[in-house]
C-alpha cells in the first residue's frame, strides 16, 4: 500500500478535479491523505464530502501554520 498526501489550502475550485484524478487511477491499493492547513474557503467541506464516499480517504485539519 502507498500513501498519497495532498496538502490543501484554499483550493476549493480545484480540489474535486485533483481528488477525482487520484481516485481514477488503475492502482487501487492506496490511502489518500488530505491535509487541510486552515483553509478559509470550502476546501475542508470538499475533503469531508469525498471522505464519506471512499474509505481510502483520510482528512486531517489543522490551523494555518504557513
Amino acid at each position: 500500500m502507498i500513501s498519497i498526501i495532498v496538502p490543501v489550502y484554499n483550493v476549493e475550485k480545484y480540489l474535486p478535479r485533483c481528488i477525482e484524478s487520484i481516485l481514477s487511477q488503475i492502482y487501487c491499493n492506496f490511502e489518500l491523505i488530505l491535509v487541510d492547513d486552515g483553509s478559509n474557503d470550502g476546501s475542508l467541506s470538499v475533503c469531508k464530502h469525498y471522505a464519506t464516499r471512499d474509505s481510502r480517504i483520510k482528512v486531517f485539519s489543522k490551523r494555518n501554520g504557513g
